[in-house]
């Protein structure tokens, strides 16, 4: 019995020593990649003071009308990720891509993600360029802080554009604070690496360039699971709950892109077209896509935009 226990005991501690040589392995492979990956990703765009930080916005386009683009929750680099739909949009509009804290190339932020603390970041960095006339267009979580936005700013709102947003009939379930903190010790041990290895390209078959694909997958490792976007996370049901007393504006112009057949959600198309059951202009397209539909479908929707606002702005 004790040789069993001694050898039970040797192949115990040589299982565990074998965990803690993967562990450290996949953390300094992370930490050495991490490093060289920074001295290859290159920058665009321009920073703004905003709150004491420095928030990334990207302009293209001389058109007279502008149309100001926020990113889906999690989106490792909003200009990179809208490079179709800008390259339709900017013949004919000015676009304005705008980085909240935590995406893309901006600083990260402690301060509360609520949906009022990011809506005036974004408008603090709108004003600084003096930017106060413009159509917004919002991917997927963004759509649910766009309520927010144009209530406190519709005398700059021309008309909101949806790309397969959220709405708030439609939560996300609540994220505790101590649910991220497994999270965090994933990404600074590296497994975010591990997980983007084992995970199909998203941008697989789609019109992005090999450089612009490059540049993304840099930026994804960068970004991933950080701090600020974790908070948003924890912000998220509370967002959705504030944005349940809100509506869109009868006189504002809502034009909506929405996925046909939702894989998960079969309200999903009903409850956007409820959004907009009282408004004076408002107009639903479905679209055989998935939630990035954008991605995929961007020559359609700069189609239908330049119908929509031709007629209504």
């Amino acid at each position: 019995m004790k040789r069993i226990s001694q050898l039970l005991f040797k192949i115990m501690m040589t299982i565990i020593t074998l965990i803690l040589l993967f562990i450290a392995t996949v953390y300094t492979v992370n930490l050495v990649s991490s490093h060289s990956e920074q001295k290859r990703l290159e920058r665009y765009g321009q920073q703004v003071s905003v709150d004491g930080k420095q928030m990334n916005v990207f302009m293209h386009g001389e058109g007279k009308e502008t149309i100001v683009l926020l990113p889906g929750f999690g989106t490792a680099s909003p200009v990179l990720d809208f490079k179709p739909l800008i390259s339709e949009l900017s013949p004919y509009y000015r676009v304005v891509v705008i980085e909240p804290f935590g995406y893309g190339l901006s600083d990260q932020t402690d301060k509360e993600r609520s949906s009022t603390h990011i809506t005036n970041e974004i408008h603090s960095a709108l004003q600084s360029l003096g930017i106060d006339r413009y159509m917004l267009m919002a991917h997927s979580i963004s759509g649910l802080y766009s309520l927010d936005y144009v209530n406190r700013y519709r005398h700059e709102v021309q008309a909101f554009i949806g790309l397969d947003h959220s709405v708030p009939t439609l939560s996300e379930q609540k994220v505790e604070k101590s649910d991220i903190m497994p999270i965090q010790w994933f990404r600074n041990l590296g497994f975010a690496r591990v997980q983007l290895k084992l995970t199909a390209d998203p941008y697989e078959g789609l019109p992005y360039d090999e450089k612009s694909k490059e540049q993304l997958n840099i930026l994804i490792r960068k970004n991933m699971y950080n701090n600020t976007q974790l908070n948003e996370a924890v912000s998220m049901y509370s967002n959705f709950q504030a944005a349940k007393q809100l509506t869109w504006p009868a006189d504002l112009p809502v034009l909506l892109f929405v996925q046909k057949n939702h894989p998960v959600v079969h309200e999903w198309v009903t409850e956007h077209k409820r959004q907009i059951q009282h408004s004076e202009y408002g107009k639903i397209v479905l679209l055989e896509a998935n939630h990035y539909l954008y991605r995929s479908h961007s020559l359609e929707i700069a189609t239908k935009i330049k119908e929509f606002a031709g007629s209504r702005l």
